[in-house]
């Protein structure tokens, strides 16, 4: 085994996959070695995260991967899962899109806001454990993340990584600990919020009873970035302070790096949120992504997103519009909401989409005047202007949609890389083993060896009045 080399386990919402990593001074080698679907689990109670299947299918890619120096967990944000005093997990953690009726927070929104820097979504953990009964909050003893917790699951070590316990609405906008006079307000446990670490630091290695299960490796588990975005964005490939981001996945997170939190009012209002980074503050605003696309592939069978995409690519753009943030769109069908093509059908502007292809092009618009509401706001909140748009995840194949970001922003953008995450993920761990300098020479690196495409701004004044309509149906659901 190379010193340089390591493992990345990267958790979306739709899918998981393990990449081995090999890192030296001017390249960075990356092999997916085990992909999987990530299937919830619609029971009585709701909608559940399926951990114990995405825990094997975990260590399953560990042993594909094959002897590597350390290994590191990456997921979604906000959805934990609740241990006993003997460790044992309290039920299948919620899955943040099913709707949970929470307790009013005896503290305001702007307050909150202030405190925490987090836009205040229903989804949040602050909310899902205002939900949670009495009994369960008794007889739980500690509270993990989803990292944290497959990372437990592995170690036996319990621990919280910073990244990720920024966005749970309980913890200091300044990034440095949990806000514990807001966890004694609202009443919650302070035993729940274990210690938090930074990314880079060892959590320890694999409990012995695993070894065979990852192939009788001995990786060291690392706390990387565990919160995606974050991983995502430390391997935006920038050469200058000045550019945006959006990460693309089921979601798309818009926004600017700053040193500090911005906790203005007119970030409040606007839907921005402070979350933790690599290098100071991610200021952000979460659009619905192509989860939309991924829905209306549920009823589709035997569709193919490329097929989709370059076929709508040969129809006219802008015909029909949605308001990408509207909340109707969270739901899933699966747990009784409409179809997404019924949903997309009812809160249109333009003619009614027919076609699959005719529905793809609506997302693909639609997303891509999302990507440009959100980032003219933050570059307005913020107050200083970008260069370039920085576009990295799953969206970097959908070229259409680049395009069209590029068009609806006004900006170029440059796309890629599509492995935002995972490269995130081992260049945390290449930091931590002293393979990389720091995180200014491991983006280097990225721009080095995952040179992006640009897109050039086509200026055709469509997408001005496109925008125009857009903010008109967003105006007409708040009405």
């Amino acid at each position: 085994m190379s010193e340089n080399v390591f493992a990345a386990v990267d958790l979306g919402a739709a899918s998981g996959r393990v990449v081995r990593g090999e890192i030296g001074p001017d390249r960075i080698d990356l092999r997916e070695v085990h992909r999987f679907p990530n299937r919830p689990l619609p029971l009585p109670d709701g909608l559940h995260w399926n951990l114990g299947a995405l825990f094997e299918q975990l260590c399953a890619g560990l042993a594909a991967a094959g002897p590597v120096r350390s290994a590191g967990i990456d997921s979604w944000a906000v959805d934990y899962g609740l241990l006993d005093a003997d460790g044992a997990l309290l039920g299948l953690p919620y899955h943040y899109r099913h709707p949970r009726r929470s307790a009013a927070a005896p503290i305001g929104p702007a307050e909150l806001f202030e405190r925490t820097g987090l836009a205040d979504q229903p989804f949040n953990t602050i909310h899902q454990l205002r939900a949670e009964s009495a009994a369960r909050l008794a007889a739980a003893r500690n509270l993990l993340l989803i990292p944290d917790l497959l990372g437990y699951w592995l170690t036996g070590r319990i621990g919280a990584e910073r990244t990720n316990a920024s966005t749970t609405g309980l913890f200091h906008a300044t990034g440095q600990d949990w806000d514990r006079d807001l966890i004694d307000r609202l009443d919650l446990p302070q035993r729940f919020f274990a210690p938090v670490h930074d990314p880079g630091t060892p959590l320890g290695p694999v409990r012995p009873a695993l070894r065979d299960a990852i192939g009788g490796h001995d990786p060291t588990l690392i706390r990387v970035a565990s919160h995606d975005t974050a991983s995502a964005v430390a391997a935006v490939p920038a050469r200058s302070a000045r550019f945006a981001y959006i990460c693309t996945g089921t979601w798309s997170l818009v926004g600017l790096e700053r040193p500090d939190p911005l906790l203005s009012r007119q970030a409040r209002e606007r839907g921005f949120t402070n979350e933790t980074g690599v290098a100071g503050i991610r200021f952000l605003r979460n659009v619905m992504g192509l989860w939309l696309l991924q829905e209306c592939l549920r009823e589709w069978p035997g569709a193919q997103t490329a097929a989709l995409v370059a076929s709508a690519a040969e129809l006219p753009a802008l015909r029909t519009l949605i308001d990408v943030d509207d909340p109707g769109f969270l739901a899933p069908a699966q747990i009784g909401g409409p179809p997404m093509t019924e949903r997309i059908a009812a809160h249109r502007d333009g003619p009614a989409p027919r076609t699959p292809a005719e529905f793809t092009r609506c997302v693909i618009d639609s997303l891509a005047i999302g990507h440009a509401r959100a980032l003219a706001d933050a570059v307005a909140v913020h107050g200083e202007d970008v260069e370039v748009v920085h576009l990295v995840g799953g969206g970097v194949h959908n070229a259409p949609l680049c395009q069209a970001t590029a068009d609806a922003c006004d900006r170029p953008v440059a796309a890629g890389p599509a492995e935002a995450t995972a490269l995130g993920n081992l260049l945390a761990q290449g930091i931590a083993a002293n393979v990389l300098p720091d995180w200014r020479g491991a983006r280097y690196l990225v721009a080095h060896t995952h040179p992006p495409v640009h897109y050039s701004p086509s200026g055709d004044p469509a997408w001005r009045t496109a925008l125009d309509r857009v903010t008109a149906l967003a105006r007409k659901r708040a009405a």
